[in-house]
């Protein structure tokens, strides 16, 4: 089995996997290169010295200044986190496709206004410029990740909402190098610091435009009940005809799980909100709430937001070189994302992934906060670029095995859950809550990592360490493997104890289903409507 190699569950078309269903991806996830670019750039962009010098940073208390940066840094998140919720709205009534449209127009429209910004008008123009961004992302973040899922086939829907991932990685190495570039070959100015603000507006642009070309959720427009729209979108996106036999069976399996979720849950805008009184809908939630909270309790968005403040810890100083290590840090999280996508997410799979990387990545977190508690880089003081100790040079060496732990683990793997376990009439809600919590923990860690520095010290390697360790446990006890199960079939999967051995058991059971349809279909002249009929027992 080669490196591409599919676990199919059932008999694919390879006209399945084809250029459109990879193409709408890649445009819907212009909309994490926009999130990556903007979690990375503000951090070295607030280090640049015209922006200190322009907005008199240096004039600041330690104290002030810190809060000063959580404020320019958490008002994105609190922003994303009601974008998160405004998806949700949006989506139901609008669809994937428009909503993507309108938040991108959001998110322009708040990088516009950062670019008023200067020394005379303050900061105002920034601070809101970035709520609007925030608002922006977060109604991204909630649709990109259920649009992908909804068009993917099963065999490959790691791998392509592992694209939004990986947009968000190309997004993050711009912005982690833009300023070490410019920072190079630049002369501080007003100028130098408004480059990497306008630089947002490219991916933003590239979305609004390619949310004209893609196609509707197929899905989406099944439970609205435009079938012939929905049915020729699908077979655009698969490549196949109506009446091939993989058509109809997944028309089959959609329009038993519409029935299934009409009887359980309830067709309308609030019944999703309803069905959180069932035990087994709302544990899916938490599920997804917290691979969020043990996501950015790994420390990824202290480092993403405050990269210069972090490596000052372990004692890189000078802006160049503080700026060359974050970009580095990104080089590394792109070539590992490329890998975890490739290969690593719809083959070793979701829990498998999660307990490897929390267990390398706490161990990394132990050693670098006890290098800075044993060693008090940061209290040598040393002059200008000088050269790490053989201490430090370890802890930069584990501060990058964290990262190569990390990025195929918990940077993308929650987004690819959270975008597949949840069903048809609750997925919307369910990842406006997951987007929702991702931001809400995001700005947690934005709006207080300053402080924490000033206050823990190497403490906050710790903190971070333990979070993980306490990751494993959750993951192994709690969440079923999900790679290769239909979205049609999550409820059964989620229902299937102990979780240890409920993907495999599912597995089987699809086989012995997909044997038996096949059986039935060889002669039968199925035709959609005869199909859809006989297949709601599968629900």
């Amino acid at each position: 089995m080669g490196i591409l190699a599919f676990v199919e569950d059932r008999p694919t078309p390879k006209a399945v996997y084809n250029w459109r269903v990879y193409t709408c991806a890649a445009i819907a996830s212009f909309a994490s290169c926009m999130i990556g670019y903007d979690s990375a750039f503000i951090g070295t962009t607030l280090a640049l010295p015209s922006f200190v010098a322009e907005f008199k940073f240096g004039e600041m208390d330690p104290g002030p200044l810190a809060l000063t940066k959580s404020n320019i840094v958490s008002v994105y998140q609190a922003g994303a986190f009601f974008g998160s919720f405004f998806a949700y709205a949006s989506s139901y009534f609008l669809g994937r496709r428009k909503s993507l449209f309108i938040f991108a127009s959001v998110f322009i429209l708040g990088a516009g206004l950062m670019l008023g910004a200067n020394g005379q008008r303050g900061l105002g123009l920034i601070i809101g410029g970035r709520v609007l961004a925030g608002i922006g992302v977060g109604g991204a973040s909630n649709m990109v990740p259920i649009y992908i899922s909804e068009l993917a086939p099963p065999a490959v829907r790691g791998r392509l909402v592992g694209i939004y991932e990986l947009g968000w990685q190309i997004g993050g190495l711009v912005g982690f190098w833009i300023n070490y570039g410019l920072q190079e070959t630049m002369a501080p100015s007003h100028k130098q610091w408004i480059i990497p603000f306008a630089v947002q507006l490219i991916p933003a642009g590239m979305l609004l435009i390619g949310a004209l070309w893609i196609k509707e959720s197929p899905r989406w427009l099944f439970m609205k009940g435009r079938r012939e729209e929905a049915l020729r979108n699908l077979c655009w996106i698969r490549n196949l005809p109506a009446d091939d036999l993989y058509i109809v069976e997944e028309l089959a399996a959609i329009d038993a799980q519409i029935e299934h979720e009409r009887i359980h849950v309830g067709p309308g805008f609030w019944k999703p909100f309803a069905a959180l009184r069932q035990p087994k809908v709302l544990w899916r939630f938490f599920l997804g709430g917290m691979l969020f909270l043990f996501q950015n309790g790994s420390g990824i968005n202290a480092i993403n937001y405050y990269s210069p403040t972090v490596f000052k810890s372990i004692g890189i100083t000078g802006t160049s070189t503080g700026f060359l290590t974050t970009g580095i840090f990104g080089v590394v999280k792109t070539v590992v994302t490329v890998i975890w996508l490739l290969w690593l997410i719809d083959r070793v799979g979701r829990r498998n992934l999660l307990m490897i990387g929390a267990a390398g990545g706490s161990l990394c977190m132990w050693f670098i906060g006890a290098y800075i508690n044993l060693s008090n880089p940061t209290g040598k003081a040393p002059a200008g670029d000088a050269k790490l100790s053989s201490g430090g040079i370890a802890a930069i060496f584990f501060f990058y095995l964290w990262t190569a732990f990390y990025t195929p683990s918990w940077n993308g793997t929650p987004w690819v859950i959270n975008s597949e376990m949840f069903s048809q009439n609750t997925r919307s809600l369910g990842q406006a809550s997951a987007a929702a919590n991702n931001w809400f923990w995001n700005f947690i860690i934005s709006r207080f990592t300053p402080q924490m520095f000033l206050k823990m010290g190497y403490g906050v390697y710790f903190f971070f360490a333990s979070l993980m360790i306490i990751s494993i446990p959750f993951v192994y006890f709690l969440l079923p493997e999900t790679k290769s199960i239909p979205l049609e079939r999550m409820d059964e999967l989620f229902e299937i104890k102990p979780v240890t051995k409920a993907h495999a058991a599912m597995m089987v059971k699809l086989r012995e289903e997909e044997e038996e349809f096949r059986q039935a279909a060889d002669g039968a002249g199925l035709t959609t409507m005869k199909t859809k009929t006989e297949e709601q027992e599968y629900v």
